[in-house]
C-alpha cells in the first residue's frame, strides 16, 4: 500500500518537475545590459531577445546573425516600433561597434533598458545567414 502511494505522488509529481526545468532553461539568462560578448549575446538570443543588426542593407545581405531584423543605425529611433515594447530585450551589433553603440544610446532615448551590445557580427559563435 505504501508503494502504491509513493508511486502515485511520484507520478503526478514528476511531469510537475519537468515542466519547472524545461520553463527554467528558456528563462533568460541573468546579464547586466550593455557590452556582451558573443556567446552571451547568443544565449540571450536564444532565450528570446530581439537580435537588430544596425549596419546597411548591403551589409546585411552579405552576412547576419539568423533571426536578426535590419535597422540601420540612422533610422534606429524612428523604427523603434519594429523592435517590440520597450520592455523587450534587444541585443545589437554592427561591423566594428560603433554605429551599435549609436543606436543603443538612440533606443535608451526610446526607452529600451534591456540593451546588449555585442559590437561586432565578427563576434558572433555560430554560421552567418546570407
Amino acid at each position: 500500500m505504501k508503494i502504491a502511494i509513493a508511486a502515485l505522488l511520484l507520478a503526478t509529481a514528476l511531469p510537475a518537475l519537468a515542466e519547472s526545468a524545461v520553463a527554467s532553461s528558456q528563462a533568460s539568462p541573468s546579464v547586466n545590459p550593455g557590452v556582451v560578448d558573443g556567446v552571451t549575446a547568443r544565449a540571450l538570443v536564444a532565450s528570446g531577445a530581439k537580435v537588430v543588426d544596425v549596419r546597411t542593407p548591403q551589409e546585411f545581405a552579405s552576412g547576419h546573425v539568423p533571426g536578426a531584423i535590419n535597422i540601420p543605425f540612422d533610422e534606429i529611433g524612428r523604427r523603434a516600433s519594429e523592435i517590440g515594447p520597450a520592455s523587450t530585450p534587444v541585443v545589437l551589433y554592427c561591423r566594428t561597434g560603433r554605429r551599435s553603440g549609436i543606436a543603443a544610446d538612440a533606443l535608451q532615448k526610446a526607452g529600451f533598458s534591456k540593451l546588449y551590445d555585442f559590437k561586432s557580427v565578427t563576434a558572433w559563435p555560430g554560421e552567418l545567414a546570407r
